[in-house]
């Protein structure tokens, strides 16, 4: 019999992970939309939590892309498109 060893996100307890940076680095990504989502909601307050979770998680998931495009290269929002349509 063999052992396998499994890692678990602490936010997605769902989720199992082969190896531990890929929980750790999945961990960081809900912990930061999940802030985003609170910014989000106070910023725009007509938006429902759905709403703000989806945008927090779709925002941390493409995060390298808005970095890019707040550091003045607002061209990199283009490849948002490009990753949808793929």
């Amino acid at each position: 019999m063999a052992v396998e060893v499994v890692y678990r996100s602490s936010r997605d307890l769902e989720r199992l992970f082969m190896d531990k940076a890929e929980a750790d680095r999945h961990d960081k990504m809900l912990e930061l939309a999940e802030l985003l989502t609170e910014v989000l909601q106070k910023a725009v307050p007509s938006l429902n939590e759905q709403q703000g979770e989806e945008l927090g998680i779709f925002m941390a998931k493409n995060r390298e892309i808005f970095a890019k495009a707040f550091k003045n290269q607002p061209d990199a929002l283009s490849e948002l498109g490009q990753a949808e349509a793929e």
